[in-house]
């Protein structure tokens, strides 16, 4: 599938692997669901409504030529090239991977457990719903803004191929809003370990920045946007319900699931808590 439509396909279903940003139009932070006899898979929905959530209320505008903000930006690009090559930046390109067995493991250190996606459907359930949500407010302010990316400004390595991007915009991330989202939303259902789970998704958004796919400005907005999503979501019944089935799905599966493993949790935490501008 060419991702000409950025991270925003959203939600469909359990077990494929996306890789790549999706364009403005779409959210690819999704995997798809599973086949039915009755045809292809099915896109899950969000919970808010259209217009519910007015993002670009909440957003600052995005940086503009000759700003502080914009410079700044430009800055960070350029001296995060430097990571090339590194275990930062090999983390950030196995970050850019969004499918369910991805999500689950990179957020297997933060829950303290190995999961697979066959063992928390309503876990995932709820974490592609609010994705797709997440995804909406992605695309209005993508569109709004046309925020160049850092590549087509500057020149620099990057961690990911740019030819299925296409002309898609930076302002804000979507890896990075799916990573703020996931963190928060795991948050809720697995609330002894807040702290983890918000390291790795605020890590996640700094993998754009290293990989040179999103300005610093573009992570920022993400994180704002997606708190904004998800304490919308946290008013719905809905969502209520789907994220108690989860907090008891997790509470029953963490506990017999493998502990990932020690040493390289350690390289994980060391490699998130490591500055990157």
């Amino acid at each position: 599938m060419r991702v000409a439509a950025l991270v925003a396909i959203a939600l469909l279903g359990a077990c494929s692997t996306v890789q790549r940003e999706a364009p403005a139009n779409s959210f690819v932070m999704a995997p798809p669901a599973a086949p039915t006899p009755a045809g292809p898979p099915q896109r899950l929905p969000g919970y808010l409504q259209e217009g519910e959530l007015d993002i670009l209320q909440v957003l600052a505008p995005a940086p503009v030529e000759g700003s502080v903000r914009y410079e700044a930006d430009r800055k960070v690009f350029l001296a995060t090239r430097a990571f090339e090559g590194s275990p930062r930046w090999r983390m950030a390109d196995e970050d850019a991977k969004l499918g369910s067995a991805d999500l689950l493991k990179h957020f297997a250190c933060a829950l303290d457990a190995q999961l697979d996606p066959a063992s928390v459907p309503a876990t995932l359930r709820l974490l592609q719903r609010s994705v797709r949500d997440a995804g909406v407010a992605m695309n209005t302010a993508k569109n709004h803004y046309k925020r160049l990316r850092p590549y087509r400004i500057d020149t620099g390595p990057l961690c990911r191929p740019v030819e299925d991007l296409g002309e898609t915009y930076d302002y804000p991330s979507g890896h990075a809003m799916a990573g703020w989202t996931w963190a928060l939303t795991l948050a809720d259902v697995a609330p002894d370990r807040i702290a983890p789970l918000l390291a790795r998704g605020r890590a996640i958004g700094e993998s754009r920045v290293v990989c040179g796919m999103h300005n610093p400005s573009a992570v920022d907005a993400s994180r704002t946007a997606a708190t904004a999503v998800v304490l919308a979501l946290q008013a719905k019944s809905e969502w209520q319900a789907d994220a108690e089935a989860a907090r008891k799905e997790l509470a029953q599966v963490r506990g017999k699931a493998p502990r990932p493993d020690p040493q390289a949790c350690a390289v994980e935490s060391a490699l998130i808590a490591q500055p990157i501008g």
